[in-house]
This record gives C-alpha cells, structure tokens and sequence, in this order.
C-alpha cells in the first residue's frame, strides 16, 4: 500500500489518539527510516528515544530471531532464562539489587508508585503514601502516572485523580523541603525532564534531595525511561550527578524497539513486595528479554557511551551555534544526545518542514525542538541534520 492507502484505512479504524501525519514507515535501517512510497528520512526522533542503536540492528534483530524460535512467552509462574540474564545485565550495572520487568514506562512507574506507598505504609504507618512531583514532569498515560505527571494539559477530562501527589517547581529545593510532611513517602522526579521541554536537573538540587531523603527515610524514585540507557552518555543519567536513587524505573530505549519496562530497586525496598503484591502477564517474557539483553550487550561491546559523549558534544556544539545566527532560538540545553532548542514561537512548522526534507526532529512544549538521534549517530549524519535544519531556519527569518 502507499502512503495514502495506509492513512485512508488507518483513519478509518484506529482511534484517533495521535496526530499522525501522512507518512507511513514501512523499513529501518540505522539512522535512517523509509516510508510507503519509498522516501527516506533521517531519523533523530529515534522512536522517542527507543531506537538507541538504530533501526535494524543486527545484533538486536538477531537475538530476536534467534529466541522467537525456541520459545516466545511463559507464564512468570516459571523461571524464564532470558529475564534472569537481563536482570543480572541490569543489576552488576548498577547500584539497584532487585528488578522487576513490566510492558511499558507508564508500567514501571505505576509499579514504582505501589512499592512506594507500600513501603511508606510499612515503614511509617498508615498515613504515609504521599509522592511529590516536578512541575513539567512526564510519567505516563495510566491514571496514576497521569496523576503524577505535572503537566495540567495531560490531566484535562480525566479528574478525579488518585489522591496524594503534590508538584513542586523542578530545581527548587527550598519548594521541594517545604512540601514534605510526615505523609510523604517518596519523591519522584526525572534527572532530565525531556517530555517537559529538555530540562537538565541541577547536581546541587539532586545532591539536596538526597541527602533530605537519607534524613526523612524518604524513597528518591528516578524516572529514568527517557535518560536510561546510555542516553545522556553514562548507562544511567543518575551516575553523572554523584547521587543514588532508592528506586529507578527503565523503558523506552532498553528493547531497542521491542516493548520493555523495568522497575529497579535496592533490597532495603524491594523486600516489601511479596508474592501477589504486584504482576504482569507479558513482562519479562523471553522474547522482549532476549532482544534487551542484545541492546544492553551491544551498548557495552560497540562502545555506545563514548560516541553518546562525543557526539552530543558535537551536536551541541552546532545547535549553540545556530543560537547565535538566530534571534527566534531562546536557549539550547540537555546532556548527552538529549538535547533541546527552546524557540521565541511554536515549533510545529519547523518540524514539518524538516520532515519535508527528509529529517525527522520533534518538538516539545509547544516551544522546544528535541533532538534524539540513535546513540550510534556519526558526525556525517549529524551535519546532515544541521545542514537541513539551516535551510528550514534561513526560511523563519526570512
């Protein structure tokens, strides 16, 4: 079918959930996509931050193959191999003792939600359950995610929410301390809000948090869905500000594509989940765990973090640069291959007119153009994507 085909049907029995465009993409191959009609793109979406090594790995694809033969789901009533490997891959490479693997990021953080307030209970007592949140935080789509996103446009017509979140101004510790209370049982924030427009956390903030954490025994959630994974150019984004989460939560780019979530916790909190508190029918299935454990192997073996570090360097550099030639760029911030433009109007344009040329960006907020090209991105492609974005940015000013 062609492009058209495929929209014409697709309006017809999908539900209408997504502005979608008028492309289809049909193939994957590294840095690149292709649509219904054979047209390529280059893409730094990435998948939302999904597609860390590309399209098409051939690592990835062939541990996909390779367990879709032997055996592709089980109940976890059983032991399952390849949920066992990733764990251990997951563990040894961080400073979390215990996982437990779901579909989805809004998954992983609804599980972070229930050990968290079933921690509070029996540690604290009844009363304690409550999660402070950023302002322009991203958690997910499920109601208690939804609750504790800090973004009032996602909460329209879903009211009432669950009760016992509170939001907080994100880099405001004096905020923060003031909100806690003896109801409080953990603090949920993401190291970078990329949802939220590409908002780096401050280290003095996070070391701040911490330490108010260790002295309330207060859980310190990191949402790590969008900064895990080699993202911001260590494995996890919390490693790069010297500060240790109690519980961290994973998706997006852990699968490579294949859809992931894991929930990562030290022992200290883990241990209050027993059999029958928490379970899911697809997490952790061999499959899924398979092509996870291939993306993680493969982020190790290629040295994935260190082309993150000087890439993103790279990027930034010519994105600073265009700030410079450019009255309407406000701002350019992020870490690693997370980065972000922040523009004097909306951004919808130029992500339009970047797609008609062949590249695919995103942007956020309204205002902030998110850049997430793979980890393995080469400088050729980044001046590619420079050099289109140039001539879209020439046609603003004029």
């Amino acid at each position: 079918m062609t492009n058209e085909e495929i929209k014409t049907k697709g309006q017809t029995y999908l539900m209408n959930t997504f502005n979608r465009g008028a492309i289809c993409m049909v193939e994957g191959q590294g840095s690149y996509l292709k649509d219904a009609d054979g047209k390529q793109y280059l893409d730094f979406l990435a998948g939302i931050a999904v597609n860390a090594l590309g399209h098409n790995h051939p690592k990835v694809t062939a541990a996909i193959a390779e367990q879709a033969a032997k055996l592709v789901h089980c109940s976890n009533f059983y032991w399952i191999e390849p949920q066992v490997q990733l764990a251990e891959k997951l563990i040894t490479n961080s400073v979390l003792d215990k996982v437990f693997f779901g579909n989805s990021g809004a998954e992983a953080n609804e599980g972070a939600i229930k050990l968290a307030r079933k921690y509070g209970r029996e540690v604290h007592g009844e009363g304690c359950y409550e999660i402070i949140t950023a302002d322009n935080s991203f958690h997910g789509r499920t109601l208690a995610t939804l609750t504790a996103t800090g973004q009032k446009q996602f909460h329209k017509d879903y009211d009432p929410f669950l009760e016992g979140f509170h939001y907080v101004p994100f880099n405001d510790f004096e905020a923060l301390a003031a909100k806690v209370s003896e109801k409080t049982c953990a603090i949920l924030l993401e190291p970078i809000q990329g949802e939220g427009g590409v908002y780096v956390g401050d280290q003095t903030y996070l070391q701040q948090v911490r330490a108010l954490c260790d002295e309330k025994d207060i859980l310190l959630i990191f949402d790590e869905v969008q900064t895990g994974m080699g993202r911001t150019g260590k494995l996890f984004a919390y490693e790069g500000y010297g500060v240790e989460p109690d519980v961290m939560t994973l998706a997006k780019a852990l699968g490579n594509g294949v859809p992931i979530g894991a929930l990562l916790s030290k022992d200290v909190v883990a241990s209050h989940f027993k059999p029958g508190d928490h379970g899911s029918t697809f997490g952790g299935n061999p499959l899924v765990c398979a092509a996870a454990f291939a993306t993680v192997q493969a982020i190790e073996d290629e040295n994935i973090l260190a082309n993150v570090n000087e890439m993103g360097n790279y990027f930034k550099e010519k994105l600073v640069a265009f700030k410079e030639k450019y009255d309407f760029i406000l701002d350019v911030r992020g870490k690693g291959l997370l980065l972000g433009m922040e523009l004097a109007m909306k951004g919808t344009d130029i992500v339009a007119k970047c797609l008609e040329k062949g590249v695919i960006i995103n942007c956020t907020h309204d205002t902030v153009l998110r850049f997430l090209p793979p980890l393995n991105v080469t400088t050729a492609e980044i001046d590619k994507a420079v050099a289109v974005m140039d001539e879209v940015f020439q046609t603003i000013e004029a």
